[in-house]
Protein backbone atom coordinates (compact mmCIF):
# COMPACT_ATOMS: atom_id res chain seq x y z
CA UNK A 1 0.00 0.00 0.00
CA UNK A 2 1.26 3.47 -0.87
CA UNK A 3 2.28 5.55 2.14
CA UNK A 4 1.23 9.20 2.23
CA UNK A 5 0.89 11.98 4.79
CA UNK A 6 -2.76 10.90 5.05
CA UNK A 7 -1.92 7.26 5.82
CA UNK A 8 0.63 8.41 8.44
CA UNK A 9 -2.09 10.27 10.34
CA UNK A 10 -4.53 7.39 9.89
CA UNK A 11 -2.02 4.84 11.18
CA UNK A 12 -1.60 6.82 14.40
CA UNK A 13 -5.36 7.16 14.81
CA UNK A 14 -5.80 3.42 14.34
CA UNK A 15 -2.88 2.45 16.58
CA UNK A 16 -0.48 1.12 13.93
CA UNK A 17 3.19 1.85 14.59
CA UNK A 18 5.13 3.60 11.82
CA UNK A 19 8.68 2.72 10.77
CA UNK A 20 11.12 5.03 8.99
CA UNK A 21 14.78 4.84 8.02
CA UNK A 22 17.20 7.09 6.20
CA UNK A 23 18.37 6.60 2.63
CA UNK A 24 20.58 8.70 0.40
CA UNK A 25 20.85 6.79 -2.89
CA UNK A 26 18.90 4.74 -5.45
CA UNK A 27 20.15 1.30 -4.43
CA UNK A 28 19.31 1.62 -0.75
CA UNK A 29 15.99 3.30 -1.50
CA UNK A 30 15.00 0.44 -3.82
CA UNK A 31 15.87 -2.17 -1.18
CA UNK A 32 13.90 -0.30 1.47
CA UNK A 33 10.91 0.17 -0.84
CA UNK A 34 10.73 -3.61 -1.28
CA UNK A 35 9.99 -3.93 2.46
CA UNK A 36 7.03 -2.62 4.46
CA UNK A 37 8.87 0.48 5.73
CA UNK A 38 6.45 3.41 5.84
CA UNK A 39 8.83 6.26 5.21
CA UNK A 40 12.31 7.25 4.07
CA UNK A 41 14.05 10.35 5.33
CA UNK A 42 16.67 11.80 3.04
CA UNK A 43 18.33 13.35 6.04
CA UNK A 44 20.95 16.05 6.17
CA UNK A 45 22.72 13.33 8.17
CA UNK A 46 24.09 12.49 4.72
CA UNK A 47 26.67 15.17 5.48
CA UNK A 48 28.16 12.91 8.15
CA UNK A 49 27.43 9.35 6.96
CA UNK A 50 27.80 9.88 3.20
CA UNK A 51 29.92 13.00 2.66
CA UNK A 52 32.21 12.64 5.69
CA UNK A 53 31.60 15.98 7.42
CA UNK A 54 31.76 16.19 11.21
CA UNK A 55 28.27 17.72 11.42
CA UNK A 56 25.25 18.46 9.23
CA UNK A 57 25.97 22.18 8.96
CA UNK A 58 27.91 22.07 5.68
CA UNK A 59 25.11 20.37 3.75
CA UNK A 60 23.57 22.48 0.96
CA UNK A 61 20.17 22.53 -0.71
CA UNK A 62 21.92 21.22 -3.82
CA UNK A 63 23.17 18.19 -1.86
CA UNK A 64 19.67 17.39 -0.65
CA UNK A 65 18.27 17.69 -4.16
CA UNK A 66 21.01 15.52 -5.66
CA UNK A 67 20.46 12.70 -3.16
CA UNK A 68 16.70 13.20 -3.06
CA UNK A 69 16.44 12.64 -6.81
CA UNK A 70 18.38 9.39 -6.49
CA UNK A 71 16.15 8.13 -3.69
CA UNK A 72 12.96 8.99 -5.56
CA UNK A 73 14.09 6.90 -8.53
CA UNK A 74 14.10 3.87 -6.25
CA UNK A 75 10.72 4.15 -4.53
CA UNK A 76 7.14 3.34 -5.46
CA UNK A 77 5.21 3.01 -2.20
CA UNK A 78 7.35 4.65 0.48
CA UNK A 79 6.73 8.19 1.72
CA UNK A 80 9.86 10.27 1.12
CA UNK A 81 10.72 13.21 3.37
CA UNK A 82 13.70 15.47 2.61
CA UNK A 83 15.49 17.57 5.21
CA UNK A 84 15.78 21.29 4.60
CA UNK A 85 19.45 21.91 5.44
CA UNK A 86 21.02 24.52 7.68
CA UNK A 87 20.34 28.14 6.57
CA UNK A 88 17.85 27.10 3.88
CA UNK A 89 14.89 28.33 5.97
CA UNK A 90 16.52 30.37 8.73
CA UNK A 91 16.49 33.80 7.08
CA UNK A 92 13.41 35.14 5.32
CA UNK A 93 9.98 33.62 4.93
CA UNK A 94 10.24 33.96 1.16
CA UNK A 95 13.54 32.08 1.11
CA UNK A 96 12.11 29.26 3.23
CA UNK A 97 9.13 28.76 0.93
CA UNK A 98 11.27 29.04 -2.20
CA UNK A 99 13.79 26.45 -0.98
CA UNK A 100 11.05 24.06 0.12
CA UNK A 101 9.38 24.45 -3.26
CA UNK A 102 12.63 23.87 -5.09
CA UNK A 103 13.35 20.68 -3.15
CA UNK A 104 9.90 19.24 -3.85
CA UNK A 105 9.76 20.38 -7.48
CA UNK A 106 13.24 19.14 -8.44
CA UNK A 107 13.14 15.81 -6.58
CA UNK A 108 9.49 14.80 -6.70
CA UNK A 109 9.60 13.99 -2.97
CA UNK A 110 6.48 14.08 -0.82
CA UNK A 111 7.47 16.30 2.11
CA UNK A 112 10.19 18.41 3.70
CA UNK A 113 11.39 18.39 7.30
CA UNK A 114 12.36 21.44 9.36
CA UNK A 115 14.06 21.56 12.74
CA UNK A 116 12.68 23.83 15.43
CA UNK A 117 9.56 24.96 17.25
CA UNK A 118 7.78 28.26 17.78
CA UNK A 119 10.66 30.24 16.31
CA UNK A 120 9.96 28.75 12.86
CA UNK A 121 6.19 28.27 13.10
CA UNK A 122 5.42 31.08 10.66
CA UNK A 123 7.67 29.40 8.10
CA UNK A 124 6.10 25.99 8.62
CA UNK A 125 2.67 27.54 8.14
CA UNK A 126 3.75 29.34 4.96
CA UNK A 127 5.27 26.19 3.48
CA UNK A 128 2.12 24.19 4.25
CA UNK A 129 0.01 26.97 2.72
CA UNK A 130 2.15 26.53 -0.40
CA UNK A 131 0.78 22.95 -0.51
CA UNK A 132 4.01 21.33 0.70
CA UNK A 133 3.63 18.83 3.57
CA UNK A 134 5.95 19.50 6.51
CA UNK A 135 7.38 17.14 9.11
CA UNK A 136 8.62 18.87 12.25
CA UNK A 137 11.66 17.99 14.38
CA UNK A 138 12.05 18.72 18.10
CA UNK A 139 14.45 17.76 20.87
CA UNK A 140 18.02 17.26 19.74
CA UNK A 141 18.11 19.27 16.54
CA UNK A 142 21.54 18.72 14.92
CA UNK A 143 21.47 22.04 13.06
CA UNK A 144 21.51 23.70 16.52
CA UNK A 145 24.57 21.69 17.54
CA UNK A 146 26.68 24.71 18.46
CA UNK A 147 23.98 26.28 20.63
CA UNK A 148 23.26 22.98 22.40
CA UNK A 149 26.94 22.35 23.05
CA UNK A 150 27.01 18.99 21.30
CA UNK A 151 24.82 15.94 20.79
CA UNK A 152 23.05 15.83 24.16
CA UNK A 153 19.69 14.64 25.47
CA UNK A 154 17.20 17.52 25.46
CA UNK A 155 14.13 18.41 27.52
CA UNK A 156 15.43 17.34 30.94
CA UNK A 157 14.54 20.56 32.80
CA UNK A 158 10.97 21.71 33.43
CA UNK A 159 11.41 24.75 31.20
CA UNK A 160 12.94 22.78 28.33
CA UNK A 161 10.36 20.00 28.60
CA UNK A 162 7.46 22.45 28.63
CA UNK A 163 8.86 24.18 25.54
CA UNK A 164 9.00 20.90 23.62
CA UNK A 165 5.36 20.15 24.47
CA UNK A 166 4.22 23.63 23.48
CA UNK A 167 6.34 23.55 20.32
CA UNK A 168 4.74 20.25 19.31
CA UNK A 169 1.27 21.73 19.72
CA UNK A 170 2.29 24.78 17.71
CA UNK A 171 3.68 22.62 14.90
CA UNK A 172 0.44 20.68 14.68
CA UNK A 173 -1.56 23.90 14.62
CA UNK A 174 0.69 25.25 11.86
CA UNK A 175 -0.14 22.21 9.73
CA UNK A 176 2.75 19.77 10.25
CA UNK A 177 1.65 16.19 9.54
CA UNK A 178 4.19 14.53 11.88
CA UNK A 179 7.01 15.41 14.28
CA UNK A 180 10.37 13.73 14.86
CA UNK A 181 11.31 13.63 18.55
CA UNK A 182 15.05 13.14 18.91
CA UNK A 183 16.85 12.25 22.14
CA UNK A 184 14.34 13.33 24.74
CA UNK A 185 13.34 11.38 27.89
CA UNK A 186 10.74 8.69 27.19
CA UNK A 187 8.21 10.07 29.70
CA UNK A 188 8.42 13.48 28.04
CA UNK A 189 7.94 11.85 24.63
CA UNK A 190 4.81 10.19 26.02
CA UNK A 191 3.44 13.57 27.09
CA UNK A 192 4.12 14.98 23.61
CA UNK A 193 2.52 11.94 21.97
CA UNK A 194 -0.63 12.48 24.03
CA UNK A 195 -0.63 16.24 23.40
CA UNK A 196 -0.93 16.08 19.62
CA UNK A 197 -3.10 14.13 17.19
CA UNK A 198 -0.38 13.89 14.53
CA UNK A 199 2.25 11.09 14.63
CA UNK A 200 5.43 11.49 16.63
CA UNK A 201 8.44 9.65 15.20
CA UNK A 202 11.02 8.81 17.83
CA UNK A 203 14.77 8.47 17.64
CA UNK A 204 16.32 8.00 21.04
CA UNK A 205 13.02 8.91 22.69
CA UNK A 206 11.71 5.52 23.77
CA UNK A 207 8.98 3.28 22.44
CA UNK A 208 5.97 5.46 23.26
CA UNK A 209 6.00 7.42 19.99
CA UNK A 210 3.74 6.68 17.03
CA UNK A 211 6.75 5.36 15.16
CA UNK A 212 10.53 5.13 15.01
CA UNK A 213 13.32 6.26 12.70
CA UNK A 214 16.97 5.22 12.53
CA UNK A 215 19.96 6.02 10.34
CA UNK A 216 20.44 2.82 8.35
CA UNK A 217 24.23 2.84 8.70
CA UNK A 218 23.74 2.75 12.48
CA UNK A 219 21.13 -0.02 12.61
CA UNK A 220 23.12 -2.19 10.16
CA UNK A 221 26.40 -1.70 12.08
CA UNK A 222 28.26 -0.32 9.10
CA UNK A 223 30.70 1.66 11.23
CA UNK A 224 31.63 -0.96 13.81
CA UNK A 225 33.42 1.47 16.12
CA UNK A 226 30.49 3.72 17.00
CA UNK A 227 26.92 3.06 18.07
CA UNK A 228 24.65 5.61 19.81
CA UNK A 229 22.91 4.44 22.99
CA UNK A 230 19.50 4.44 21.30
CA UNK A 231 20.55 2.25 18.36
CA UNK A 232 20.01 -1.50 18.15
CA UNK A 233 21.99 -3.56 15.63
CA UNK A 234 19.36 -5.30 13.50
CA UNK A 235 21.89 -6.82 11.08
CA UNK A 236 25.68 -6.87 11.10
CA UNK A 237 25.99 -5.73 7.50
CA UNK A 238 29.31 -4.02 8.15
CA UNK A 239 31.00 -7.32 9.05
CA UNK A 240 29.44 -9.08 6.06
CA UNK A 241 30.66 -6.34 3.73
CA UNK A 242 34.20 -6.34 5.15
CA UNK A 243 34.32 -10.13 4.88
CA UNK A 244 33.19 -9.92 1.26
CA UNK A 245 35.85 -7.34 0.39
CA UNK A 246 38.58 -9.37 2.10
CA UNK A 247 37.52 -12.55 0.28
CA UNK A 248 37.58 -10.67 -3.01
CA UNK A 249 41.09 -9.33 -2.29
CA UNK A 250 42.36 -12.80 -1.40
CA UNK A 251 40.93 -14.47 -4.51
CA UNK A 252 42.33 -11.77 -6.78
CA UNK A 253 45.78 -12.18 -5.24
CA UNK A 254 45.56 -15.97 -5.47
CA UNK A 255 44.33 -15.85 -9.06
CA UNK A 256 41.17 -17.81 -8.31
CA UNK A 257 38.97 -14.91 -9.37
CA UNK A 258 37.87 -14.43 -12.05
CA UNK A 259 37.23 -18.08 -12.86
CA UNK A 260 36.23 -19.61 -16.16
CA UNK A 261 32.55 -19.04 -15.36
CA UNK A 262 33.21 -15.29 -15.15
CA UNK A 263 34.99 -14.88 -18.50
CA UNK A 264 33.86 -14.50 -22.11
CA UNK A 265 34.94 -16.66 -25.09
CA UNK A 266 36.08 -15.98 -28.63
CA UNK A 267 36.09 -18.55 -31.47
CA UNK A 268 39.49 -20.09 -32.22
CA UNK A 269 39.26 -19.38 -35.95
CA UNK A 270 38.72 -15.68 -35.21
CA UNK A 271 41.57 -15.66 -32.73
CA UNK A 272 43.98 -17.27 -35.21
CA UNK A 273 43.48 -14.41 -37.63
CA UNK A 274 44.75 -11.98 -35.03
CA UNK A 275 48.26 -13.48 -34.83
Amino acid sequence: MKNTVVTFKRDKAEGRKLSMVTAYDYTMAKIIDETEINGILVGDSLGMVTLGYDSTLAVRVEDMIHHGKAVMRGVKDTLVVIDMPFMSYHNTLEEAVANAGRIIKETGAHSVKLEGGREIIHKVKAIVEAQIPVMGHLGLTPQSLNIMGGFKVQGKSEEAARKIIEDAKALEEAGAFAIVLECIPEKLAELVERSVSIPTIGIGSGGVCSGQILVYQDMLNMYGDFKPKFVKTFADAGSVMREGFNTYIREVREGTFPGEEHTFKIKDDVLEKLY
